[in-house]
């Protein structure tokens, strides 16, 4: 009897990038490409945990440096993605665009591999947990202030000011969770996500997801990143898009003085008077009642603490207060490491690349380790999102030699020449608007 014939599987599908670029969701269809496989993402958009706008980003390109910074779990991940998978690329087309540097992109995942063996991704949460205790202890020396020494003007600022640290720090630590560097798993870091932002802060978790997420996949890239969304209805950000917008006579605020009322709809205005009031529209609008609910619990537990007090006047001037100074914290701290570097649409560069144009750093002291967060290793933060961030210092000088060896600029600046650079770049920027709208 003649042998049988072993039973053959489909023939894989075979794409070239042409295809594949053909598909970045101008029309209906949202191709992706991860580690060579081909993903049609166009229906699973919407149900994608870290929200439908982040993942279309990269419609049209590969995006298996963004998938792995992304996910801690990244098995689990692949297995709801056999759904999506429709192909691969052909055997005779590269493993990524010609846009992208290939050496550099093997180096980088290289220098990826290095530093999971060398357990830098791996938190340390005696860390966290200090962090913590100590934002609890501050939100509890500020009520005793008042509690204590009453509430003339000295104990209600001194109040205030312990408030206002307690938001700032607790919203950076609500920045560990959502990366999901605290815990090893998803759920333990969403969980402790919505309690610190929603608990501590009365702000949604969902929310900061759905913008942050996206900074991070394509910063300062226009229309892809949300941190650059006030271009060009309040801000000319970046020498190109200033250009740009001048040459189309386009003028919707005088942008040759933006560096002079950025210091009054910038850092006092952007919570108080913006965020404060968005972020109800926003649960509301998108049905998030979970967040809801632990954004109420926050202003209850404000409420009953200290309109006893203060009376509730008293207590609607500290909130206001405690916003304001959080808001120009925040402003100066998450915009001194993005507006003064390269801005642009997307040119779909290689994630290192990406990453290092958009960002820079501010010299490590235990002050501005504090201050920031730790986001002053900003280059190193957004290479590594899921990284504990006390482990980016000692990734930082193997990120240097990879830097040296391509002829790429790593900066890293003091603190308050970080936030003047913020103020020369846009005085920079709107010189040039203006130019191209007189000129061109």
């Amino acid at each position: 009897m003649a042998p049988e014939t072993p039973a053959q599987g489909p023939t894989p599908r075979y794409f070239t990038w042409d295809e594949v670029a053909q598909r970045s969701g101008r029309e209906k269809e949202r191709w992706l490409v991860i580690d060579r496989k081909v993903y049609n993402i166009s229906e699973f958009t919407r149900r994608h945990p870290g929200g439908s706008r982040v993942i279309s980003h990269y419609a049209g390109q590969d995006a298996t440096d963004p998938f792995v910074a992304f996910h801690i779990n990244k098995g689990l991940v692949r297995k709801y993605m056999n759904s999506l998978l429709i192909g691969e690329l052909s055997p005779e087309q590269p493993s990524f665009e010609p846009t992208k540097n290939k050496e550099l992109t093997n180096e980088f995942r290289e220098l990826r591999a290095t530093v999971e063996q060398m357990g830098l991704m791996k938190p340390n949460h005696v860390f966290f947990l200090l962090y913590l205790l100590h934002i609890l202890l501050l939100d509890v020396a500020a009520w005793l202030t008042l509690w204590v020494f009453g509430t003339s003007f000295v104990p209600f600022l001194l109040c205030a000011v312990l408030l206002s640290t307690v938001q700032a720090q607790a919203g950076w630590l609500q920045h560990d969770f959502g990366h999901l560097s605290v815990f090893s798993t998803s759920t333990w870091n969403h969980v402790l996500h919505h309690f610190v932002m929603g608990q501590l802060k009365g702000a949604p978790a969902s929310w900061w997801n759905h913008l942050h997420f996206q900074h991070h996949a394509k910063p300062n890239c226009f229309r892809k990143d949300p941190d650059i969304n006030m271009h060009p209805f309040f801000f000319a950000l970046g020498k190109i898009l200033s250009v740009e917008l001048g040459k189309q006579k386009k003028k919707y605020m005088p942008y040759n003085h933006q560096h002079k009322y950025f210091f009054l709809i910038g850092p006092p205005a952007l919570l108080p008077f913006y965020f404060q009031w968005y972020i109800f529209y926003f649960v509301i609008q998108r049905k998030k009642w979970v967040d809801l609910t632990w954004m109420i619990t926050f202003y209850v537990r404000m409420f009953l603490t200290y309109v006893p007090l203060l009376g509730l006047k008293g207590f609607l001037g500290l909130f206001f207060i405690v916003r304001f100074l959080e808001s120009n914290w925040f402003v100066w701290v998450t915009q001194m490491n993005h507006i003064p570097m390269h801005i642009d649409h997307d040119q779909n560069r290689d994630w290192f690349s990406t990453q290092l144009q958009a960002t820079c750093n501010v010299h490590k002291s235990a002050f501005n380790d504090w201050f920031s967060g730790h986001l002053n290793f900003q280059i190193e933060h957004h290479l590594f999102p899921t990284m504990p961030r006390h482990n980016y210092h000692k990734v930082a000088p193997l990120v240097q030699s990879l830097c040296a060896k391509y002829g790429i600029k790593y900066q890293s600046k003091t603190l308050f020449s970080a936030f003047a650079d913020i103020v020369h770049s846009l005085k920079e920027s709107g010189q040039l608007w203006l130019d191209a709208y007189l000129h061109q």
